[in-house]
Formats: C-alpha cells, sequence, structure tokens
C-alpha cells in the first residue's frame, strides 16, 4: 500500500509518517496543498491522509480535484474542527473519511488499512495462496503453519504479489506500491528484498520470476523427490 500525507506541521506529518511506515506502508509526505498535488499527478497512492487547513490551496480544494480527476485514491480527511457540521462538509466534498485532531494514532492506522483495502476491488484481511498466509491487519505472515519473520519491505512485497492473486507484477509496480518516492536506490532494493524474502519463504520456490515481465506467486512444483515419486 502506498500513502501520501498531505500536513503543513512538520511534526505531526512526520509521526503519522513514521507510524504508517513501521507498518509496512510506503508513504510520501507534502506540506502544503499544491505540493500535494503535484504529487497526485504522478504517484498511484491508495490513500490521501489529508489535513484540511492547509496553506495556499486549501484541502477542501484538494479533495475536490482528487473527486473530478476521478483518482482511486481514498481520501482521510484530517481537521481541527470536530462538530457535525464540519465533519458533513467534509464528507460532502467527497472524502471517504473523517478524523479529528487529535487523534489516537491506532485508530488513524486502522482507517488506513481499512481505506487502502477499498482502493482496488475487496479483497478478504487474510489472504491464503500456495501454502502462505498473510493478515495485513496483524502483519503477520506463515508458510505451512511456519510463522515468517519478514522486515517491513518484505512483508510489503509479499502483501503486493499475493494480492495479485497469480497475476505478474512488474519492478516497477512493486516500486510504486512499496517504496517511497525519494528512494535513489529502488531498482536494487527490490531486487535484494526479493532474495531476503525468498530464502525467508524457503523450498520449494514460490516467488517466480518471469523474464523481462515481474513476479509472482506461483503454486510450487515440489521438491525432487517428489516430481521423481
Amino acid at each position: 500500500m502506498r500513502v501520501l500525507v498531505v500536513e503543513d506541521e512538520e511534526f505531526l506529518a512526520e509521526m503519522v509518517a513514521d507510524g504508517l511506515r513501521r507498518a509496512a506502508i510506503a508513504v510520501d509526505v507534502a506540506s502544503d496543498g499544491a505540493e500535494g498535488l503535484r504529487k497526485l499527478q504522478v504517484g498511484a497512492y491508495d490513500v490521501l491522509v489529508l489535513d484540511r487547513d492547509l496553506p495556499g490551496i486549501h484541502g477542501d480544494e484538494v479533495c475536490r480535484r482528487v473527486v473530478e480527476q476521478r483518482l482511486l485514491t481514498r481520501v482521510l480527511m484530517l481537521t481541527a474542527s470536530g462538530t457535525v457540521r464540519d465533519r458533513v462538509a467534509g464528507l460532502g466534498l467527497g472524502a471517504d473519511d473523517y478524523l479529528t485532531k487529535p487523534f489516537a494514532y491506532d485508530e488513524l492506522l486502522a482507517r488506513v488499512l481499512a481505506l487502502g483495502r477499498r482502493a482496488h476491488p475487496a479483497l478478504p484481511p487474510v489472504i491464503e495462496r500456495a501454502g502462505l498466509v498473510l493478515d495485513g491487519a496483524r502483519r503477520q505472515a506463515s508458510r505451512d503453519g511456519r510463522y515468517l519473520s519478514l522486515s517491513r519491505k518484505e512483508f510489503a512485497v509479499l502483501e503486493t504479489l499475493m494480492r495479485a492473486d497469480g497475476a505478474v507484477v512488474s519492478g516497477e509496480d512493486l516500486i510504486e506500491q512499496v517504496w517511497e518516492e525519494d528512494t535513489s536506490y529502488r531498482t536494487n532494493a527490490v531486487r535484494v528484498t526479493l532474495s531476503k524474502l525468498r530464502t525467508k519463504l524457503g523450498e520449494p520456490p514460490v516467488v517466480e520470476t518471469v523474464p523481462g515481465v515481474g513476479y509472482r506467486i506461483a503454486e510450487p512444483r515440489g521438491t525432487k523427490e517428489e516430481e521423481r515419486s
């Protein structure tokens, strides 16, 4: 999942971004509405965490443009105004959810994860494929009942591949979904992360490379002993 946080309070923006990254979510940050709109034009974001009271281009206008341009990004609006009238107005602009400051981080994370599931065709929170079980809400993964101790990036790559339901995911798509925009070494990072992930997943191999195309989760062919039997 990839999230854009548009918040002019630097401390709050970084606090939210750091928390989401600890949950294996790729996060970019913008400090005003104009910068946020520029990032939305070039990046595919699942969720936009949007401060309503932004300097320059107001958060309301950012939300309107997301709706007008029919972006697939879901909008979680943040505001210090928590009256019913304000919440109704925010949702009326096209926001998908509304959270009043100050807020509990756990609640924000839960809302972001819920919106992320709605940004694409609905999938169950627990995904199972090829002996793999991935619980996105708990950030847990296992293979054939064996718990997998994965880094944030390894988990995010595995989740992206499993949500593709057997389809091939290109390296560019992995970069778009898992790595932040300011990561200059992202192409090499994909290869390194996949190598470590494959080691942790163990045998028989389950992450398949499709030459010149990308990667996918495939049903393992079995061990050599099984193939000979």
